[in-house]
C-alpha cells in the first residue's frame, strides 16, 4: 500500500531491555513497510543491560507509515520497547526563556533564522524588557514576564500559560535566571532545555564563574541538560570547555565562557530536535 511518503523521511528511535532479535526485528519491519535506512546507529549499556536505537527511516515510493506504526506497536508490546516515530519535516515548535543576557538566545535566534536549526520559534519569554527589540527585529513575539523575588507562582502561573497557548514541544532556558518550579520541570520532563554556564557536575548553582575563577581551575565549561527538580542534575545532552590559566580573571572566564555556551546550548538543542538524545535514568545516549 502506497501512502505518497516518496519524499518524507522519518526518525525512529527505540530502547528497552537487549535480548535476541531486536535489530532484526526492528530493520525487518521497516522493510517490510517498503522503507529504507538511510541512517542507523545502536548502543547498547552492557552494565544495565539497555538497548538504544536511531534509525532514519526513507521515505521509499511505497512506505507505508501507517501500516508500519501498526506492525511496530505489536513489536514493541513483544519486546518491551519505549518508542517514538516522528516525520522529520515537522519541525518542533521552541519557546525561549531568557532574562538579561543576550548571547545564548541572540546565536539561536540567527541559527534560527539561518536554517540551521529545525524549529520554529513562536515566541520569546523574558523577565526583563531589555532584549525585547532584538527578539522583535527578528519577527518574533515577545513576552515580558516580571518575575518578583518573593511570591513568584503567578509569574509563572503567566510564564506556563504562555508556553501552553503556543503549543511548545520544547522549552529552552537560554539563561533565563530563575529556578523552574517543580511541577513545570515535570509537566515538560525531557522537553525542557538549560544551558548551565559551568562544566557540570562542578560549580553548581549561581555564580559559578566566581566559583571557578576563586577555585584556580585550569579549564572552564558549559553544560547542556534537561531540566529535573534537582538543581542542575538533569539528564546532560552535550558540554564543552576551554581552557584558562592564572593570568584570567573572572571577566576573561566570563567572556571565554559565553562562546562555549552558545556552542554546546545551539549543539544541544539541534540533537534534541533531531531526536538523537535518547534519555534512560539521569543519563542520555547521544547519537551525534
Amino acid at each position: 500500500m502506497q501512502s505518497g511518503n516518496a519524499d518524507k523521511m522519518f526518525t525512529l528511535t527505540t530502547s528497552c531491555i537487549d535480548q535476541p532479535g531486536l535489530v532484526a526485528a526492528v530493520s525487518g519491519s521497516i522493510a517490510g513497510h517498503g522503507g529504507t535506512l538511510v541512517e542507523s546507529h545502536n548502543h547498547t549499556d552492557a552494565q544495565q543491560r539497555w538497548f538504544f536505537m536511531r534509525n532514519v527511516i526513507g521515505g521509499a515510493p511505497h512506505f507505508d507509515d501507517k501500516g508500519f506504526i501498526n506492525d511496530f506497536t505489536k513489536i514493541a508490546e513483544k519486546y518491551a520497547i519505549d518508542w517514538s516515530l516522528s516525520e522529520n519535516k515537522q519541525a518542533e515548535r521552541v519557546v525561549i526563556l531568557a532574562s538579561q543576557s543576550s548571547h545564548c538566545l541572540s546565536d539561536l535566534l540567527y541559527r534560527w533564522k539561518s536554517g540551521e536549526l529545525p524549529c520554529s520559534i513562536p515566541c520569546v519569554i523574558s523577565n526583563h524588557e531589555n532584549l525585547r527589540s532584538m527578539v522583535e527585529w527578528h519577527g518574533v513575539p515577545f513576552h515580558y514576564v516580571p518575575v518578583p523575588k518573593t511570591d513568584k507562582r503567578e509569574a509563572f502561573a503567566s510564564i506556563e500559560a504562555l508556553i501552553d497557548r503556543h503549543d511548545a514541544d520544547t522549552i529552552v532556558l537560554a539563561r533565563f535566571m530563575q529556578i523552574m518550579p517543580p511541577h513545570l520541570c515535570e509537566k515538560y520532563a525531557h522537553r525542557l532545555i538549560n544551558i548551565h554556564h559551568s562544566f557540570l557536575p562542578s560549580f553548581i548553582g549561581a555564580n559559578p564563574y566566581q566559583k571557578a575563577h576563586d577555585r584556580g581551575v585550569k579549564l572552564i565549561g558549559a553544560t547542556c541538560h534537561y531540566v529535573t527538580t534537582d538543581l542542575d542534575e538533569g539528564p546532560i545532552i552535550e558540554q564543552d570547555v576551554v581552557r584558562v590559566d592564572h593570568s584570567c580573571s573572572k571577566d576573561d572566564l566570563v567572556r571565554l565562557g559565553r562562546d562555549v555556551e552558545r556552542s554546546v546550548l545551539s549543539r544541544g538543542l539541534r540533537y534534541h530536535l533531531e531526536h538523537r538524545v535518547l534519555v534512560h535514568g539521569n543519563k542520555t545516549v547521544v547519537f551525534n
